[in-house]
């Protein structure tokens, strides 16, 4: 059974991750990676939306469990093909030539937050879930790669804070601090607040592709040079 699935909404894809709290392992990197590959094929697609279909989360991030069994097993390859993996998708919905809409539905921590900060724009509900960053207290630093893209998302000031504390935040503060669009009340108002914005995009695929590439140049640089480099070195932990 599939991780991750989406439907068309009109000219809108909403991509459906369906596993519970959405932990980021292999099998979500390559369901995510076919969801975008049919996505980006149909032509008549004018923006995607991802969301979660579990009713407290958006997505706790990596697959730590996981992560944990294959350093024990020393399975080192299948550590870097995630890495690199989930890097793919981060990269991929940096420069998809279609709006990225996030509708936080719940808690977003870590590898979810970051998923949601290389979308273009971000809803989230404010009755239930929390965004935050808890590498700090976890003791995973984040790669150069997500230093940059989730600047982008987050005023430096706000970024800072959450970066060094781990703090967890709601949808009122994110809103108020201009890192989502809008705080919405509950589920029903969140899906209908983002399907409208998205389905208000009907730009070209090619303008609107070529100006995220100009836009984001340096994180993909960084990204595919400093980032390579730390992976390749499985440098994951930091006392």
């Amino acid at each position: 059974m599939p991780t991750i699935e989406w439907e068309k909404k009109g000219s809108v894809a909403v991509v459906n991750m369906c596993n519970g709290a959405n932990k980021q392992n292999l099998v979500f990197v390559a369901d995510m990676n076919l969801c975008f590959d049919q996505i980006e094929a149909d032509k008549d697609i004018y923006a995607i939306v991802l969301t979660s279909t579990d009713e407290k989360n958006f997505s706790q991030g990596i697959d730590v469990d996981w992560l944990g069994q294959k350093m024990k097993d020393q399975d080192f390859d299948s550590i870097k093909s995630f890495m690199h993996g989930v890097n793919t998708i981060f990269k991929r919905v940096l420069l998809m030539p279609v709006p990225v809409i996030a509708a936080i539905n719940g808690h977003a921590f870590g590898n979810g937050a970051m998923l949601a900060c290389t979308c273009d724009f971000r809803f989230m509900k404010k009755d239930k879930g929390f965004f935050c960053f808890p590498e700090v207290d976890i003791s995973i630093p984040f790669l150069p790669g997500m230093i940059e893209f989730v600047r982008k998302a987050i005023p430096e000031y706000k970024f800072n804070d959450m970066l060094l504390t781990g703090k967890r935040v709601g949808a009122q503060e994110l809103e108020d601090s201009h890192v989502i669009e809008k705080a919405s009340d509950n589920l029903d108002e969140l899906m209908k607040d983002v399907l409208t914005f998205a389905g208000s995009f009907n730009k070209k695929r090619g303008i609107f592709g070529e100006l995220k590439k100009r836009k984001h140049k340096k994180i993909i640089e960084i990204m595919d040079s400093e980032d390579v480099e730390l992976i390749e070195s499985l440098t994951l932990f930091i006392e």
